[in-house]
């Protein structure tokens, strides 16, 4: 073969290799900020979680409100299994890309409707009951999510870079809960405590409606993966994913749903319970508790796609099983340093903790992916995962606050976490390593 062949070959290659980038790219982009808008969402409860106490749960005891509210975000959790029973057999017989656009519509409008309900002192327990109906339509679409957007990147993804491309939707899952952290952080510190608590909580979820319609114009727009195109074309997707999944996976379940302890606990320990704890339990005002938070999940997020690009480099077990380890040893040593009662202590804490959290998060997606073929993934990946969430991390907020009113032991909820991290830990060890193999067909 002579020089300007060869030449012309390689223009050509690295032509290729330019539109499969720009397209990743734009995949990326679609799935990560409908992502971004999914969890922007489904989080604000949890981070307004103490007003939402204060608006729908009325008690002289704030504990007991908090208690309550927390009782109603896991009611949420209680819907996410069903929901990825539901969407998750729905992804594998007509393809990711619909329902991913399914998900994010019927989450956003639930959250908007949120934003709009009268409160207790209004219409009484009826206020109560239309939140519950909220929470349970968000968690019920919430159950799609997580598991179709890693799906839908993982059969993007090129084969060396699976676990970088993935880790990106814990990424834009972190940066949402960034997002908003930050804007209850800056309505607080710009309208006050009492106006915060009395309307100014309204205006996050009021604003998930335009932002909604922007995930969804994403996600309308977008091809479906050319793992499933080509499963669906030769005939080899499944009439019924889920007994397939159910009848044929149970060790890629059992492994699913064992990596996703620690996943579950860790994300709603530092998203949701950590606000309300870090006020409640610490004594730092509302606006330094959102600013810690702020400032920790940011840097998680930062962190997150470095942590998936060693995953690919060496593997996903030693990024699980640091991740795990680090929650074990130094949980509660870094609740003792919140309670210093500075905020560079804090910050401090919470990155120490983001930074095991990150470190699992950057294998985990593409580890999860990885035990399941094309025609049972993303349901296979929603039964799993749903089912530990809402086992481990749906109650995480509230059986933590129970912890601490039950035991009288501010650093309790640590137990938790490292009890968690064990079950990950030796999970991980028993799984075998997936990195740099072809996905399962």
């Amino acid at each position: 073969m002579n020089d300007s062949v060869r030449a012309g070959e390689a223009h050509v290659n690295k032509g290729e290799e330019a539109v499969v980038t720009r397209k990743l790219r734009k995949v990326l982009l679609a799935t990560g900020v409908g992502h971004f808008v999914e969890w922007f969402d489904f989080g604000l409860y949890g981070t307004l979680a103490a007003i939402i106490g204060i608006n729908f749960f009325p008690s002289a005891d704030p504990t007991a409100a908090l208690l309550a509210s927390f009782a109603v975000f896991g009611a949420g959790f209680i819907m996410r299994p069903l929901g990825g029973l539901f969407f998750g057999s729905l992804g594998d017989r007509i393809g990711r890309q619909k329902v991913l656009a399914t998900v994010i519509l019927l989450t956003s409008g639930a959250t908007f409707v949120m934003g709009l309900l009268p409160t207790w002192h209004s219409i009484g327990v009826t206020a109560t009951m239309l939140l519950v109906l909220t929470r349970l339509v968000q968690g019920f679409a919430a159950g799609g999510e997580t598991s179709g957007a890693t799906t839908y990147l993982a059969e993007y993804a090129p084969v060396a870079r699976r676990g970088y491309f993935t880790c990106w939707i814990d990424n834009f899952g972190f940066m949402a809960f960034v997002a908003g952290s930050g804007l209850v952080f800056l309505l607080t510190a710009g309208l006050g405590e009492s106006a915060m608590n009395a309307w100014g909580w309204r205006i996050p979820f009021l604003i998930a409606g335009p932002l909604g319609l922007i995930g969804l114009y994403l996600r309308t727009h977008l091809e479906d993966s050319p793992e499933f195109t080509a499963a669906a074309a030769s005939g080899k997707t499944e009439a019924a994913p889920l007994r397939v999944a159910m009848t044929t996976a149970w060790g890629a379940l059992a492994f699913c749903v064992g990596f996703v302890v620690i996943k579950a606990v860790g994300h709603w320990v530092l998203q949701t319970f950590m606000p309300s704890y870090l006020s409640t339990q610490l004594h730092y005002s509302k606006l330094d508790a959102y600013a810690i938070t702020t400032i920790g999940l940011f840097a998680i997020a930062v962190m997150v796609p470095f942590m998936g690009y060693l995953s690919d480099k060496y593997g996903r077990k030693p990024l699980m099983l640091a991740g795990c380890a680090g929650f074990i040893l130094f949980t509660w040593p870094a609740l003792m340093l919140m309670a210093r009662g500075d905020m560079l202590s804090a910050v401090l804490a919470m990155l120490m903790l983001g930074a095991f959290i990150a470190a699992f998060d950057g294998a985990c997606s593409a580890a999860m992916a990885e035990l399941f073929p094309t025609s049972i993934r993303y349901g296979g990946m929603s039964i799993a995962y749903n089912v530990a969430v809402a086992f481990f991390g749906g109650i995480t907020p509230w059986f933590s606050a129970w912890l601490i009113s039950a035991t009288g032991y501010p650093f309790s909820p640590a137990w938790y976490v490292m009890g968690a991290a064990v079950i990950t830990f030796l999970t991980v060890l028993r799984a075998r390593e997936t990195a740099g193999q072809p996905l399962k067909r």
